[in-house]
């Protein structure tokens, strides 16, 4: 009698352990709507599925957004670092008329009195002009007797030469430079060639 009463108060509420099911079977509520257990297996699986796979996108946009932020924050490197690359090319031209005024000036006058304060201030104003390069990762490149390196040397003309190896700067005609690691213009030269 007490089976009767609880099966009849299981079919009354609507849970009843047969349900329209198959024997064997479970039968979950999701909701309100009735699935058999075969079907919220596939369900299960289906759900597990999309599961990975957003999971995995997840993953894959976490990555590209740490790509996107490494680029960017090269990128503002790059641009803090190589800013002044401009105009530090042109104020090369200032440096290297500053050196040739230097050179012109004879030894004699040099000496002379009237010109020695003249001399002094060109002198120091190239000094605090290289000052000033280096201070923003401005460097003259080496070339006087240097094998010529095409990334750095730019061969003028060649000169004949017996004592010097074939390749071998023996003139520089104009100072190349280099900004941190990058190349702002190169050193114009002569190299060596073996005697005709």
């Amino acid at each position: 009698m007490i089976e009767e009463t609880t099966q009849a108060q299981d079919e009354a509420a609507g849970t009843g352990a047969d349900n329209g099911s198959a024997e064997g079977e479970t039968v979950l509520d999701l909701g309100g709507a009735e699935v058999s257990g075969d079907a919220s297996g596939d369900e299960a699986a289906l759900l597990r599925e999309k599961l990975e796979t957003a999971e995995q996108d997840v993953l894959y946009a976490k990555a590209e957004t740490q790509n996107v932020r490494r680029r960017m924050e090269k990128e503002v490197a790059d641009a803090r670092a190589y800013a002044a690359t401009g105009f530090a090319r042109d104020m090369l031209s200032v440096a290297d008329n500053l050196a040739r005024a230097l050179e012109s000036i004879p030894a004699e006058l040099r000496e002379e009195e009237r010109f020695r304060n003249l001399v002094a201030g060109i002198e120091a104003t190239s000094r605090e002009i290289d000052k000033v390069f280096a201070g923003h990762g401005i460097s003259r490149i080496a070339a006087m007797g240097l094998p010529l390196d095409p990334n750095q040397h730019q061969a003028m003309l060649e000169v004949p030469s017996a004592d010097a190896e074939p390749g071998t700067v023996l003139q520089e005609l104009q100072a190349g430079y280099m900004i941190k690691d990058r190349l702002l213009r190169p050193a114009m030269v002569a190299v060596a060639k073996k005697p005709d």
